[in-house]
């Protein structure tokens, strides 16, 4: 079975997602993960809520970082977010770096929302420059 992609407005569920990201306080966006979810960031493979949060603290933490949504759409069961991430070390806060990105978010039937898996992808970027 096939579904086209179709463009939509970015959910708040969504948008919150980002902003926990950012902010590394997670609160109502990743509480739509279970410890059953599944993420896949790259070769990445991280199961469950706690995991998850644990690593984008690990990836994140050391770097001044803000993601922007320029795209989203659906597709039945997975939602598309293509965006753009604007990074720095902390420690050279003048040294900037942009990396397009995508996450797919394949949900759960039922209420309340519910993310079974998310997949990320991110780059190409200068790994260099923030790691």
């Amino acid at each position: 079975m096939t579904h086209d992609a179709t463009p939509a407005v970015t959910p708040d569920w969504v948008s919150q997602i980002i902003r926990e990201i950012d902010t590394l306080e997670f609160g109502a966006g990743f509480a739509h993960m279970a410890e059953d979810t599944e993420m896949f960031f790259g070769t990445e493979r991280v199961r469950g809520a706690e995991a998850i949060k644990a690593f984008f603290v690990r990836i994140d933490e050391p770097l001044n970082i803000t993601h922007e949504v320029l795209e989203f759409w659906t597709a039945g069961d997975a939602c598309l977010l293509r965006g753009e991430a604007t990074m720095a070390k902390k420690t050279e806060p003048d040294r900037v770096v942009r990396a397009p990105f995508m996450h797919i978010y394949y949900l759960d039937d039922g209420e309340p929302l519910r993310i079974r898996t998310i997949r990320i992808t991110a780059g190409p970027l200068e790994t260099a420059a923030v790691m």
